[in-house]
């Protein structure tokens, strides 16, 4: 197998678990910032604004940083298990080294379930975006549209996704710079009634700890994706300390912009704590800016929701997703024809193909049912961090015995207790499903024993003295 593009040193590293370098290596930690960026989407308050300010009541702004401090806990915990373990799979691999492979595998079986589904929910939200602006087009034929150009870009390599990512992350940060100055303009002139406070950060007559812990769990869907820069450890240049490092800055850049936009939205929104209606609440965003600039940027929000949702975040959601199916393949917790890199472009293709069947068949089915879709891509991504939490933990301060009681046992234990307050108050029709889809992933590990199928974190094809090491 070709050296892929790596060092002696990347390639030693793999081989310490038993891989050898498939995948192509050229990204760096600019490439790796994007790739979290895009994947969290910058913009990704414009869509849920409305939930999330009725939620909070107004206080849109502090529920957005209580979840910034919620999730740079896991970023840390992902940050270390990545230095510790600098290979594809993400939590998956993570949990598998730190606490033992079936609960490694149940790790990977849940965040599954987030990667699967977010695909689907992406082109679900781009199609109702897009119905905005072409009421005459329906919606699934745009999400067959995004489907193949989404496609079409992640098969022809990880370079040309990347360059991909850098023109998208470039136009969502245009027309945020233009709803912000626009939105600072018409708060200057008191347009609706606005002004310069700081109640949308805390309004003592309606805070309390349940009502923005419950918010917390409709915006903490705008945090996910940083975690799947961990995925591309094998394709980046540099090593696991670019991964980290990437990993933390991309959380913290997505989250003072979440902030910023948040902020001069609500204040242009005073004296109301909800809105009236539930259309009302959908539309808060697009509604707001037809206030401050009129129709065109309106609809600009519109096609920015559109194309960065079903589009620039998609489009990195089935190239993660495609990574962690290829590492659980390679490990033969999966079927082996997916984890087959392709001899040009070195992308899992048959995994991509995979994904983009799946997420053309459930967007499809699933067309306009976004509030479900969310609660059970937020179950999965937030129960792999439960476990993630534990890993860190048990590696560093149970088995390495060597511990940064700060980095190995304050983070995870504070980050572990966030995660699962905001999982026990989610939506109940999500943890009914999330619970039924982690029951199934029990059964496959109870199989695999009963079956005396190997549940180590190896390649299938290696030697089993490689995983010993």
């Amino acid at each position: 197998m070709p050296d892929a593009g790596s060092t002696p040193t990347e390639s030693a590293e793999l081989a310490r678990f038993g891989y050898q370098q498939e995948l192509k290596r050229g990204l760096s930690l600019k490439h790796l910032l994007v790739y979290g960026l895009v994947f969290m989407v910058p913009i990704a308050p414009f869509s849920i604004f409305g939930g999330v300010f009725d939620a909070s009541h107004g206080m849109v702004p502090l529920t957005y940083l209580i979840g910034f401090v919620a999730m740079i806990f896991t970023a840390v915990s992902y940050q270390q298990m990545s230095r510790a373990f600098p290979i594809a799979g993400s939590v998956y691999s993570y949990a598998g080294r730190g606490i033992s492979p079936s609960v490694g595998f149940l790790a990977g079986w849940a965040i599954l379930l987030d990667y699967l589904l977010i695909p689907t929910l992406l082109y679900v939200i781009g199609a109702n975006a897009m119905a905005n602006v072409f009421p005459s087009v329906p919606q699934p034929v745009w999400i067959v549209a995004f489907v193949l150009v989404n496609t079409v870009v992640n098969l022809r390599g990880i370079e040309t996704t990347a360059k991909a990512n850098n023109v998208f992350l470039v136009g969502q940060l245009v027309v945020l710079g233009v709803f912000v100055g626009f939105a600072a303009w018409a708060i200057g002139r008191g347009v609706n009634g606005a002004s310069w406070t700081t109640l949308p950060f805390y309004d003592p007559a309606e805070f309390s700890a349940p009502l923005v812990f419950t918010a917390l769990s409709v915006a903490v869907l705008s945090f996910l994706g940083f975690d799947a820069i961990s995925t591309l450890s094998e394709e980046t240049v540099g090593g696991n300390r670019v991964v980290g490092r990437a990993t933390v800055l991309a959380l913290c850049i997505v989250a003072a912009l979440f902030v910023l936009q948040t902020y001069l939205a609500a204040l242009l929104q005073p004296g109301i704590t909800e809105f009236p209606t539930q259309e009302a609440s959908n539309n808060a965003f697009y509604d707001i800016g037809l206030l401050i600039a009129g129709p065109w940027l309106q609809v600009v929000i519109a096609l920015a929701v559109a194309i960065g949702s079903a589009v620039a975040n998609s489009l990195v959601a089935q190239s993660a997703t495609s990574r962690l199916l290829f590492s659980m393949a390679r490990d033969g917790k999966l079927p082996g024809f997916l984890k087959t890199i392709h001899p040009v472009t070195r992308v899992p293709q048959r995994a991509i193909l995979l994904v983009a069947g799946l997420s053309l068949v459930l967007g499809l089915f699933f067309v306009g049912q976004i509030n479900l879709l969310a609660s059970l891509c937020n179950f999965g991504a937030l129960t792999a961090f439960l476990l993630l939490h534990v890993s860190v933990v048990v590696h560093h301060v149970v088995r390495s015995r060597q511990p940064r009681w700060g980095v190995h046992l304050v983070v995870p234990v504070v980050g572990f207790a966030i995660i699962a307050y905001v999982l026990v108050n989610a939506d109940v029709h999500a943890k009914v499903g999330g619970l039924v889809w982690l029951a199934v992933g029990l059964v496959v590990v109870l199989v695999f024993k009963a079956t005396g199928r190997s549940t180590e974190l190896r390649a299938s094809d290696a030697p089993v003295d490689a995983q010993q090491r």
